[in-house]
């Protein structure tokens, strides 16, 4: 399926690995020219290699979205290499988990410096260049942002406020011709997935197999998600396919959120 993608520019942050990386390949696939942001320069590289090989440009910018005059810059560079902006996709994003009652103010203040004052700063800086090509902001916040979960209180509280945030610039959009739609994944089988895998078989000594069946129980889903499945929603809701798909907080979680 055509997605009409081809000669369109993405930027994606967070796309040195996981999913931000999956996307990223998948933009391309589809025709799409990517600037690339993430901290790490040279895994960076490594994507923007990938990109080459499947016949469309990419630029590396290696930043810390934590950093406020970080975002304009990023567009700025996106612009002049490679001529105009069509989707902005903010998937970078770290939140620390842990005891909401251990958790400090530091904590709380890095995980939204990064996940979520970096996708507004990145918006906001991105917003010109979208209006004039009606283009679009797909965000990746997560499923924790429906369900509270003692020990992942700072990350919850940052996907929610994206999914606020979501609605509050579909409205800015419907004047601007911005789309703006958010994806919360559910737990997918990510470098961090295999982390939290790996503690579950530390703290309880059973197999890797044992674990998994452990935490497929825990989150009552038949599978975990992949990275290439919140790639290609993506692709389908960057396209005008979904024209009409304006503040929509979709959850892609195998059906673990229950809740309305």
């Amino acid at each position: 399926m055509d997605l009409g993608l081809g000669g369109r520019v993405a930027i994606v942050t967070g796309a040195s690995r996981g999913i931000g990386r999956a996307i990223a390949l998948r933009l391309a696939g589809e025709g799409m020219d990517v600037a690339l942001v993430a901290r790490s320069a040279a895994a960076l590289d490594g994507v923007r290699r990938e990109i080459d090989a499947l016949g469309r440009e990419a630029v590396a910018c290696p930043a810390d979205l934590r950093d406020p005059e970080v975002p304009a810059r990023i567009v700025a560079e996106t612009s002049g290499a490679l001529g105009r902006l069509d989707l902005l996709v903010n998937n970078a994003g770290a939140t620390k988990r842990g005891d909401v009652l251990a958790l400090g103010d530091d904590d709380w203040a890095d995980g939204f410096a990064l996940k979520f004052f970096g996708a507004v700063r990145m918006t906001r800086a991105a917003w010109p260049l979208l209006q004039a090509v009606g283009g679009g902001v797909i965000t990746i916040a997560g499923t924790g942002g429906r369900t509270g979960d003692r020990t992942f209180a700072i990350g919850g509280s940052v996907n929610a406020a994206l999914g606020l945030m979501t609605k509050v610039l579909a409205d800015r959009g419907v004047d601007d011709g911005v789309r703006v739609n958010t994806i919360n994944p559910g737990i997918v089988e990510t470098d961090r997935f295999v982390a939290r895998l790996r503690r579950v078989m530390e703290e309880t000594g059973v197999s890797e197999e044992e674990a998994r069946k452990t935490m497929l129980a825990a989150h009552r889903v038949a599978r975990f998600g992949r990275p290439e499945e919140v790639a290609d929603l993506v692709a389908m809701m960057a396209s005008d396919r979904l024209g009409h798909l304006h503040g929509a907080v979709v959850d892609l979680d195998g059906g673990e959120t229950r809740t309305l």
